[in-house]
């Protein structure tokens, strides 16, 4: 950016589950940078209520930005809906759009909507997709898996493959090369949303009775399948599983150096083949084993990527089990994977990219 050049950012106060809130500021101001986080209403996982939230936070939005003139409009969505309202924005000022998609919400409702409800609503988003990605310049794709669907979709869109990346909270860990010593039960952490996508209710029941004696479960988080989880241990009658709520990202930190393996799962759903879950990069920068329950390009992710891994097709407890003995059960330094996916690195080529659609004779991005 050029000396003087400004950046506005419009998001929300941090809202995500209804059981755990985080302290920030609702504006931030700066010469060069102001951030303005957007109340929104008390709201649950369901898709209706995300829907109401939504609505809430795009009304600002078109509030704030009105009589602005902004030279690029840069939207990240991992819902469609935020990438329908930069290009609307856009649109409207007539400027280039950058996008960046870190989910395929039209390949994803028919697996987490209700079959009606999804066959009525799938032919709206798509129309909203195409319209949104047709609007930009450039889009970023957050997974090389997303590519077959978009590029036949969009053969003339230009794309760019961007990955999630380490916080620099994950890279300051040290993570000095230990065993777990004598155990005799294994403490395994899975931390994350709990919601139909992740599928936990469909695979840690079965897993935790087969596991039962040599691993304890510990599941941080919150989600709309988090009382069905509950209710599937119950069932069960399995001990061996700790549900516990959701926590600051410091807490989080520690929570993974106490535990001796990293748990993650997606459900088995034919969206979650292409996609490329962010908890992988904090798992990784941990230097824990990590036992996966994933397929499609996560999974090839994972063996290619991710060194002292099992990964396991997605809700078989049977694999899981038999694939749990690979691990090396001591805490292993991945320095390569660290230093190629820091995200301030990440974040560095993608900014580069951003700034050369508009010249640097521009100044104002939103």
């Amino acid at each position: 950016m050029p000396a003087d050049g400004k950046i506005d950012v419009l998001t929300t106060l941090p809202n995500r589950y209804s059981s755990f809130s985080v302290d920030a500021p609702a504006e931030e101001l700066a010469t060069s940078m102001s951030i303005v986080r957007i109340a929104l209403p008390p709201h649950q996982s369901g898709m209706l209520d995300q829907a109401k939230a939504f609505m809430s936070y795009a009304r600002d939005v078109l509030r704030k930005t009105k009589g602005q003139e902004y030279d690029l409009i840069f939207a990240t969505s991992s819902r469609l809906m935020t990438a329908v309202l930069g290009a609307y924005v856009a649109r409207k000022q007539r400027i280039p759009l950058y996008l960046d998609i870190r989910d395929i919400f039209v390949d994803t409702i028919k697996d987490v909507l209700p079959k009606y409800t999804a066959i009525l609503a799938k032919p709206i988003f798509t129309m909203l997709e195409r319209w949104a990605i047709n609007s930009a310049c450039k889009v970023n794709l957050v997974s090389h898996g997303f590519a077959e669907y978009f590029t036949a979709r969009y053969p003339k869109q230009k794309f760019s493959y961007f990955t999630n990346g380490i916080d620099d909270e994950f890279l300051a860990v040290n993570t000095p090369e230990t065993g777990v010593g004598t155990k005799d039960v294994l403490d395994v952490l899975y931390a994350g949303n709990l919601g139909e996508g992740q599928g936990l209710h469909a695979i840690l029941p079965d897993l935790a009775r087969r596991m039962h004696g040599r691993v304890h479960f510990k599941v941080i988080g919150d989600g709309g399948r988090k009382e069905s989880l509950r209710a599937a241990l119950a069932r069960a009658g399995v001990d061996n599983v700790e549900l516990l709520p959701p926590m600051s990202r410091t807490q989080l930190i520690e929570a993974y150096q106490a535990a001796d393996v990293l748990f993650l799962h997606l459900n088995d759903y034919d969206a979650f083949r292409k996609v490329l879950p962010s908890k992988l990069f904090e798992y990784g920068a941990m230097g824990k084993p990590i036992w996966a329950g994933v397929s499609g390009y996560a999974a090839e992710f994972v063996r290619a990527e991710l060194d002292n891994s099992a990964v396991f097709y997605p809700c078989d407890a049977t694999e899981a089990e038999r694939v749990f003995g690979q691990l090396n059960l001591k805490n292993m330094p991945r320095d390569r994977f660290v230093a190629k996916f820091a995200r301030i690195n990440i974040a560095s080529e993608m900014a580069t990219e951003i700034v050369n659609i508009i010249g640097l004779s521009k100044k104002n991005i939103f």
